[in-house]
């Protein structure tokens, strides 16, 4: 009776050590909350600056680089400022631009307004972009963002630079950060919110970019889908490539969501 006493004992206090040690030894790791808007300090930026800035954005928040690359998923982009005034004037053209910097931010908001031959997306004849929105989605660009693309993209294509840099981050934002957003709903919701559809075959979405999602939980448990959100690099589906998915979206999501996306995917079989 004694030693089974002991044995309890033992094992009491051991339970207890590793329980205080895993909440006071350990630090603890906080979850980063969902990114907000760089303040921008615009009173004081050269053209020259807020340039390079556009070239960061391009190639970090706006995500454009993982379609307007060499491997031919979109056009690129290093010509499209020159090829701005021609565009215009294709009858195809259905926006309402009048010159090279009005046409540049109309097709980063209303990609469709023209869309590039052979970049459409299937069966629409070249008439609607399977681009999203870079004012909303994951990208979600403010105006002063935008307009610094444009300035990178009028440089970087040979055109005069005719952007105006902005003299407050409050004309776009109020206060020069990103409110807080309403967590969605539904995962499909999520999917619009987050652009997963341009990419992927998903919740009647056509993208061809990323595998097929359409019967993915079937192949795919809920760790690895979780996983491949989070780390999109972790493993690559044979046949694609990588670098093709933000790998921000552990950051863009509230944890709610990103659970309700994993049980939706897991649940097409």
């Amino acid at each position: 009776m004694r030693q089974f006493i002991a044995v309890i004992v033992f094992t009491l206090l051991t339970v207890a050590f590793f329980a205080g040690y895993s909440n006071f030894g350990i630090p603890q790791i906080e979850a980063e909350p969902p990114p907000g808007e760089e303040k921008l300090d615009l009173g004081s930026m050269t053209m020259e600056r807020f340039v390079v800035l556009g070239e960061k954005i391009f190639g970090g928040k706006g995500t454009c680089t993982l379609c307007h690359n060499e491997l031919g998923r979109a056009p690129m982009l290093d010509a499209a400022a020159r090829a701005a005034s021609r565009r215009l004037a294709d009858s195809r053209y259905q926006g309402k631009a009048t010159n090279v910097e009005e046409y540049l931010t109309e097709s980063m908001i209303r990609p469709s307004a023209y869309v590039v031959p052979g970049f459409g997306k299937k069966g629409t004849g070249d008439t609607v972009s399977p681009m999203p929105s870079t004012s909303t989605g994951s990208a979600r660009l403010s105006d002063a963002e935008i307009k610094a693309v444009v300035a990178y993209l009028q440089d970087s294509g040979g055109v005069e630079v005719t952007v105006e840099i902005p003299s407050q981050a409050s004309e776009d934002s109020g206060d020069g950060e990103q409110a807080g957003r309403e967590p969605v709903k539904t995962a499909e919701e999520a999917i619009s919110e987050f652009d997963c559809g341009t990419c992927h075959k998903v919740a009647g979405a056509d993208g061809e970019v990323g595998p097929d999602l359409s019967g993915i939980g079937g192949r795919r448990d809920k760790a690895h889908l979780r996983k491949s959100i989070l780390e999109p690099n972790a493993e690559i589906t044979k046949g694609f490539e990588p670098d093709q998915m933000p790998a921000d979206y552990g950051t863009q999501m509230y944890a709610g969501e990103l659970e309700m996306l994993v049980d939706y995917l897991a649940g097409l079989k």
